[in-house]
């Protein structure tokens, strides 16, 4: 075995046990997958955003950022770059869609809140198989804050989500307030909150990527509409 193969397979080691760690400390459970940075051309080095750039600080050369690497876990998820390791719980955290700018051109990026505060930007290019992480986790995230949510919902609260909120009789957005009786779905077109409402279309003056934690706002929407038809 080569000195430079040798060398990455204990740095590997070295990182799954510093990782593996951590997530023990913040309780995540059991790991479920695990996504690695992928290469960028030219000449084969991955290229992070510019949030991490900043995090890789010095020293942090092209084996360093080559090793970054998401895990998912049971109720939470792990973001290591360089030598610093994020921990994002899905039942606190706080997720954006964005797009931003990659070596490939404009892509979309998740953009989520770790236990610390700290932004942490994954973009669809920066780490392998986006197509199965990207949804896993709003699924989870999804699936850990929304029973919360509904239980608030029905003792009376009212849910804000950027410059939208909820309540278990209605919804509504600047001066736009309406039943959910009166509402028949919520989507995002052209990057914009839309409403089918009294048969039409109502596009609100609301960017989809202003709004956190959109797809638990949808999960809750769909709940919410879904129970006001079965109402009727």
């Amino acid at each position: 075995m080569s000195g430079g193969a040798g060398d990455r397979e204990r740095a590997e080691e070295l990182q799954l046990a510093r990782i593996s760690a951590t997530a023990g400390r913040a309780r995540l459970g059991r790991r479920h997958a695990t996504y690695r940075a992928l290469p960028t051309v030219p000449g084969g080095r991955w290229t992070a955003t510019a949030d991490v750039r900043r995090l890789l600080g010095a020293g942090g050369g092209p084996a360093t950022r080559a090793a970054a690497r998401l895990d998912l876990y049971e109720h939470g998820m792990t973001f290591a770059v360089g030598r610093r390791i994020h921990v994002i719980r899905f039942d606190t955290t706080v997720v954006r869609r964005r797009k931003v700018l990659s070596a490939r051109g404009i892509t979309r990026a998740l953009v989520l809140v770790d236990v610390d505060g700290e932004r942490v930007v994954l973009r669809c290019g920066d780490f392998g198989r986006w197509q199965e992480w990207w949804p896993a986790i709003r699924r989870a995230v999804v699936a850990a804050q929304t029973p919360r949510a509904l239980a608030a919902l029905h003792q009376g609260a009212r849910l804000v989500f950027g410059p939208v909120w909820l309540t278990a009789d209605e919804v509504g957005c600047g001066t736009t307030v309406l039943g959910w009786s009166r509402v028949r779905r919520i989507d995002v077109l052209n990057g914009f909150v839309a409403v089918r409402a009294d048969g039409r279309w109502q596009v609100w003056a609301t960017a989809a990527s202003g709004i956190p934690n959109l797809c638990v706002f949808q999960a809750l929407a769909e709940h919410l509409i879904r129970a006001a038809r079965d109402g009727d």
